[in-house]
């Protein structure tokens, strides 16, 4: 236990596994409303229009299955930086996000079958080095849609880009600056400590940004099937 873990998953033959933001909420309340020892997959609340943190945070049972330190959502993927903090919670926790969210999308656009691209895919973060790249990597993420050169370092307006990544609200980058999106669902201390702060941390991922360390990436993602 308390290994941390990359998880990725995407939709079966790369389809979108969301069409509209209300998608998108259901899933970040999943990624809350699941993280518990005493939560079912079949009985979650169907919470779609907004968000009462406080009334999440008073009714929620039971204790964490893992610690989520970074998150973010992206048309037909979606990617995950776990540490596991109970036995088999991540099994039980992905478990948990793969029948409700399929459940809810299959049920709301009248279709059957798998959403997901087989079970989702883990790879344990095992250097400090990739620690330190995967939170940069994960929340970088959103630029594919609009600055696709990132991968390559080839971004040739940095504060474009950032300034883009501020306005997206799917991932757990916002919480990292220091502007509350999702609080609730992230356990950002474990990091923080490495990035001393939100304004450390938006500077290292500015840097990141303009220098990318290729061999880092590479070995990182050798394993990982490309999304």
């Amino acid at each position: 236990m308390n290994k941390i873990f990359h998880i990725y998953n995407r939709g079966v033959d790369k389809r979108n596994i969301f069409q509209e933001d209300k998608d998108r909420i259901r899933l970040v309340l999943d990624l809350f409303e699941f993280n518990s020892t005493e939560t079912s997959e079949k009985n979650t609340k169907r919470r779609i229009e907004d968000i009462d943190e406080e009334n999440l945070k008073k009714e929620r049972k039971g204790s964490p299955l893992v610690n989520i330190l970074a998150f973010c959502l992206m048309p037909n993927h979606f990617h995950l930086m776990l540490q596991e903090i109970k036995k088999d919670g991540i099994q039980k926790f992905m478990q948990k996000i793969g029948i409700a969210y399929t459940m809810y999308f299959n049920i709301k656009y009248e279709r059957s079958g798998s959403l997901f691209q087989g079970t989702y895919k883990s790879a344990e973060v095992k250097k400090d080095a990739h620690l330190l790249h995967l939170p940069y990597y994960i929340h970088l993420n959103p630029l594919d849609l609009k600055f696709p050169e990132w991968r390559n370092g080839g971004v040739e307006n940095p504060r474009k880009a950032m300034e883009y990544l501020s306005g997206y609200r799917w991932s757990s980058h916002l919480d990292y600056i220091g502007t509350p999106n999702f609080p609730l669902v992230t356990n950002r201390k474990f990091l923080m400590d490495f990035f001393n702060g939100p304004d450390k941390y938006e500077k290292e991922i500015t840097n990141w940004l303009q220098n990318p360390n290729a061999n880092e990436i590479q070995s990182l993602y050798s394993k990982m099937s490309k999304i």
